[in-house]
């Protein structure tokens, strides 16, 4: 039951946060991409960037600031590596970001946050 509950939650965040990257001029061209080396949330495109993004969301505004880590962004990185190339045109780009979800807050995007290592 409670896994349940957590899927719909997590559902119901990467749509809000879809959503927030449309309003911002980005296409959702993928969902829930599953490779070897782990899940990318949404990915997007706006020009010749394309961004993998992790959605995270959580009870309160505090709980935000720990729920990303450097092993989550480093699947997310190593998924992106794999899925670039089935997504990608000459001369495009690509960027790892994460949009962060509280209830009562506009949700936080934060841009190209993976740079290796």
């Amino acid at each position: 039951m409670k896994r349940e509950a957590a899927e719909r939650r997590g559902r119901q965040a990467e749509r809000i946060a879809g959503w927030w990257l449309r309003l911002k001029g980005w296409r959702i061209i993928g969902r829930r991409m599953r490779t070897a080396a782990g899940e990318v949330d949404i990915v997007a495109r706006r020009g010749a960037i394309i961004a993998f993004v992790e959605v995270k969301a959580r009870a309160t505004q505090a709980e935000l600031d720990l729920a990303i880590d450097a092993r989550r962004l480093a699947r997310v990185a190593a998924s992106a590596e794999i899925l670039f190339h089935d997504f990608a045109k000459p001369g495009d780009d690509m960027q790892i970001d994460v949009i962060l979800l509280a209830p009562g807050r506009p949700p936080r995007h934060l841009t190209n946050v993976w740079h290796g290592g």
